[in-house]
């Protein structure tokens, strides 16, 4: 009986690990994945839906397109207000979930990084390219073929752009030649004030560009954001711009030499607390002396390695300062981590955890610091030593009345610095207003037409995505989209290159965009159209969805919910 009991409980495992194997070596996916993967596939199922997820996304920013593009308010997870038009703003804070979506905008931060603007115009042609793709796709054409007839289409439209140069910025260190191109740029996100910002930004960035070679540093062109008054009262100031005035009484130090220390400039605390028994005032006095003695000797170390700047990033003790002022010293409290990095970047030097005679190497330096008052407040001004190869740094201090407002007005400034680095690059221009971009839709349908088999139909879709541009312009300033596209095929089959949307004609007007000085940089919109046409062909090219199930955890808490 014994040795049943014993072939019995050696047999069950047996059986059992020959179930779970005949369950695993079943047929299809089940069979493949764990328990709890996704799967979608098919026309329906995996890439129509994956190009409907795009087109969404593409619908948001599309409406913030040009200088009549309306404002998102977005509220991210951390409930940070955002107020902006900027393409590249709203994508990375709406934290996009699905897959086919999240390639778009990886393409848009790709644009972001490269060239720094452009970024609505790849989410837009991307989600139009998927869009026209969509209705071929229901006709009944292989996405191969489309995927074929869009790469068609790319080369081609590459060529007609390059075609379409209008002009060039012949020197990138004139003011004034820099002025055209910024005032478009600034115009699509803050409308009516690119006369008074582009002069601005223009100018920062001339006077950041070394002798050697014309290129610019995008972080040598800084933005200070002061609180009050208007626009009209923002201006350039030459060094790096600290919102604070000096802890001392010195107020200007030339050729100056900077410690930057990261903590509080104060005597240090004992880890262990006790307490101090005096019993008369003698007792008092030579307490407080060992406590003055040790702080001189810190700052008279300090002075003797040749410093005149001290920069803390915390509070500064009434003694110190006391030695500090002795010494002719000047000093300045930068209570923010990310502000203290920046100017550690900008002036060379080390932040120190320790107060103490800082090493050589940690030591930074400017041509000077000073306190100036900027519209009734006080500022500290660090101006940079030129060294003929990296250039100076320039300030924008801008003036707006509330800190949103401020922020937009610096993403855009951030867009028109990033334009003068392209020009740096390529100076050459294209027109403006949609007028590029109807000309190549005018030019691929002519290209589409001619060419033999499927590949026709794709290259005609390709072509009409184009108009979305010239669409979004019109319907955002009020006008009929369908009349003002047919006046502008119109007007390019009739030779008219430069003909583009005039959002200020409330009847739906053409101009023309290289008389009215409305250019698009060419470098912004090559990279642009090649990152949204990747990204496209990368949708179309997925057949299936295969996701498995997520990593366990605790969801993460919901705006507005109480505490666990």
């Amino acid at each position: 009986r014994s040795l049943v009991a014993l072939y019995s409980a050696r047999r069950d495992p047996i059986m059992s690990g020959k179930m779970r194997m005949q369950g695993m070596m079943g047929g299809g996916l089940p069979g493949l994945l764990k328990e709890g993967y996704q799967h979608f596939s098919g026309l329906e199922e995996a890439i129509l839906k994956n190009v409907a997820a795009c087109k969404d996304l593409a619908d948001i920013t599309r409406t913030s397109l040009g200088p009549n593009g309306m404002n998102k308010l977005v509220i991210n997870h951390l409930e940070k207000l955002f107020v902006t038009s900027d393409a590249a703003t709203i994508t990375t804070e709406l934290e996009v979930a699905h897959p086919a979506a999240k390639m778009v905008t990886m393409a848009a931060k790709m644009q972001e990084s490269e060239v720094g603007d452009g970024t609505n115009f790849v989410v837009t042609l991307a989600g139009e390219l998927l869009h026209q793709a969509q209705e071929l796709l229901r006709m009944g054409v292989h996405p191969s073929e489309i995927v074929s007839g869009y790469n068609t289409a790319t080369k081609k439209a590459m060529e007609l752009m390059e075609a379409s140069v209008c002009r060039s910025v012949e020197d990138v260190r004139s003011v004034d030649q820099l002025i055209v191109p910024l005032k478009a740029v600034l115009a699509a996100k803050l409308w009516g004030h690119e006369d008074l910002l582009a002069p601005l930004v223009a100018e920062a960035c001339v006077s950041t560009m070394p002798p050697s070679r014309p290129s610019i540093n995008v972080d040598n062109v800084r933005v200070a954001k002061l609180v009050g008054a208007t626009i009209g009262d923002s201006q350039v100031v030459k060094g790096v711009v600290v919102l604070r005035d000096a802890h001392g009484a010195v107020k200007h130090v030339e050729n100056a030499k900077i410690a930057v220390y990261g903590g509080a400039v104060e005597a240090s605390e004992t880890e262990t607390k006790a307490a101090v028994v005096l019993s008369d005032a003698d007792e008092l006095m030579n307490y407080t002396k060992g406590e003055e003695k040790l702080m001189e000797d810190t700052i008279r170390g300090i002075a003797d390695a040749g410093i005149n700047v001290i920069v803390s990033g915390g509070a500064i003790s009434e003694i110190a300062q006391h030695y500090i002022d002795k010494f002719n010293m000047f000093s300045i409290k930068v209570l923010s981590k990310f502000e203290l990095r920046r100017l550690c970047r900008s002036i060379g030097a080390t932040a120190c955890a320790r107060l103490g005679p800082p090493m050589p190497e940690e030591i930074g330096t400017a041509a000077s610091v000073s306190v100036q008052e900027l519209s009734s407040r006080r500022v500290t001004v660090f101006k940079q030593v030129d060294d003929g190869e990296t250039g100076g740094i320039s300030t924008i201090v801008l003036r707006g009345s509330t800190m949103n407002i401020l922020d937009d007005i610096e993403r855009a400034i951030d867009d028109g610095v990033n334009t003068v680095k392209v020009l740096c690059r390529d100076a050459r221009l294209l027109p403006g207003a949609a007028a590029v971009e109807m000309e190549m839709a005018l030019r691929l349908r002519e290209f589409g037409d001619a060419s033999p088999g499927m590949a026709q139909y794709a290259i005609n879709a390709y072509a009409t995505a184009f108009e979305v541009f010239a669409r979004t312009l019109s319907e955002n300033a009020g006008q009929s989209a369908t009349d003002t596209i047919s006046a502008l095929y119109a007007a390019h089959a009739a030779g008219r290159k430069s003909a583009g949307v005039d959002i200020e004609d409330t009847e739906g007007g053409l101009l023309d965009a290289e008389e009215a000085g409305v250019f698009d940089t060419f470098a912004v919109k090559k990279e642009a159209l090649r990152l949204a046409a990747d990204a496209a062909l990368t949708v179309l090219r997925v057949d299936q969805i295969i996701m498995s199930k997520q990593a366990g955890g605790p969801k993460p808490r919901e705006p507005g919910a109480p505490d666990a």
